[in-house]
């Protein structure tokens, strides 16, 4: 049985997303859902597990477009449907960028 790991929860997010790990050229992805801590992100190549780096992508939070960049650790990194599905977990999330992740999961 699989234990659910996340401490919030999390509302379905389909948009573009630019992933910048220390060391490593940008990468580009989509992400998959989003919650108060973190984010899923689907990308063409894996990450290591415990790896630190930026992670922007844009919230439409009352009809406006919100662009949030964040810092933020993968957690897992799963192969799944031909591409990696990497969960970040959020590090010192920004008040505006906390503020519109919370205005979106509302």
């Amino acid at each position: 049985m699989f234990a659910e790991q996340r401490k919030s929860e999390r509302k379905v997010l389909r948009t573009r997303a630019r992933v910048l790990m220390e060391g490593q050229p940008p990468a580009s992805g989509r992400t998959s859902d989003l919650g108060a801590n973190g984010v899923s992100i689907s990308l063409p190549d894996p990450l290591l597990v415990g790896q630190a780096g930026q992670v922007s992508f844009d919230l439409l939070v009352e009809g406006k477009l919100v662009p949030v960049t964040a810092r933020a650790k993968a957690l897992y990194c799963i192969f799944s449907g031909g591409e990696f599905k990497v969960g970040f977990q959020f590090l010192n999330l920004e008040l505006s960028a906390m503020t519109a992740v919370a205005r979106f999961l509302r």
